[in-house]
């Protein structure tokens, strides 16, 4: 942070939520730069044209904004936001009850939508087109449908996992963007601003090196400053020092690659129990103790990015490179014969 650092120190009800850091607007969302140019003029478009924006598919691995990019789209759009996730729609009344009482041009956030029941993903499909939800009265053979109007909104559904999206839902989002990991270039610039934000001192060595220690991602970066303040206030440091940002990280086993310990096992019993791989993800997953979905979500998107691990037909293998950090030595190359 340019100019004099502050003494480190808790705001009131920070660590409640996110919300205070969040960027509310798209010229104060850092990086993603072709990401929010496109956004900025589909947004423009629509506010224009006095239309709802069109419904928009966001996709990306955890904590890299797919919630503060919704709700910067409602501020920008100047439209309220309803924001709930796939788990919680448990029966079709439940979207019903969401979708008809919401304002028109309302933005509607659905996290995880890989995760929607068929039964309320096929009412979905209507009410994206149509504006309606189709509704049965009655049972039996005096059953029927009626259609109930709905205010014109914009759905923006946000997933990990866009694979596990069914074909008929993905094509009904007009609007479809994945955001990819940060560079170290923007994570410094974002932690730096939550810095200001806060009020915590931190150098601009101590910024870049948590920015490289970050994987890529923002909320990762932001959790990191925030245990840093912790150990520069009990330390008595006014500011965020490199040596402080070095130590904290020795004390919480992050490497300098952004590797945690369960990073490192997880590479480790690829290549001490099944000699580097491949081995399938289930298998992977109780070998070391961690569910599958947060192996496939959180670790391993990371792990492959920085190429330490690959998917292959056969299972997961590990890289030259994972030996080299983990400082092993691969005999399976040994055996291999030279080619002429």
């Amino acid at each position: 942070m340019e100019g004099k650092p502050l003494t480190p120190h808790a705001s009131p009800g920070e660590d409640e939520r996110d919300n205070g850091i969040r960027p509310r607007f798209l010229q104060e969302f850092l990086g993603q730069k072709e990401l929010k140019e496109n956004l900025s003029i589909f947004i423009t478009a629509a506010r224009e044209r006095k239309e709802p924006l069109d419904h928009v598919f966001i996709s990306g691995p955890p904590g890299l904004g797919k919630t503060t990019l919704a709700n910067i789209m409602a501020n920008e759009l100047g439209a309220d936001i309803k924001v709930t996730s796939a788990p919680a729609l448990d029966k079709p009344k439940d979207l019903a009850g969401l979708l008809s009482t919401i304002p028109e041009k309302t933005v509607f956030f659905i996290d995880e939508i890989h995760r929607l029941k068929p039964a309320i993903e096929e009412m979905l499909y209507i009410a994206m087109e149509d504006y309606e939800l189709d509704w049965i009265i009655g049972q039996g053979p005096a059953a029927r449908t009626v259609r109930i109007p709905v205010p014109p909104f914009t759905l923006v559904g946000a997933t990990t996992r866009p694979g596990r999206v069914t074909s008929p839902l993905f094509t009904r989002f007009g609007i479809t963007v994945r955001i990819d990991y940060y560079g170290h270039d923007e994570l410094d610039r974002i932690i730096k601003r939550t810095a200001g934000i806060l009020g915590i001192g931190i150098n601009n060595d101590a910024s870049a090196l948590l920015a490289r220690c970050s994987r890529g991602t923002p909320r990762v970066a932001n959790r990191l400053l925030r245990r840093m303040r912790d150990f520069a206030q009990v330390g008595g440091s006014p500011v965020v020092t490199n040596n402080i940002v070095e130590d904290g990280l020795k004390r919480l086993r992050i490497d300098l690659e952004g590797l945690e310990e369960q990073d490192r096992r997880i590479l480790a019993a690829i290549i001490d129990r099944y000699a580097g791989g491949p081995v399938g993800a289930e298998t992977l997953a109780i070998s070391v103790g961690e569910g599958i979905d947060a192996l496939e979500d959180f670790y391993e998107p990371y792990l492959i990015q920085r190429g330490f691990l690959q998917r292959t037909p056969r299972g997961r293998m590990v890289t030259d490179l994972a030996y080299k950090h983990l400082g092993r030595k691969n005999h399976s190359n040994e055996n291999q014969p030279f080619l002429i």
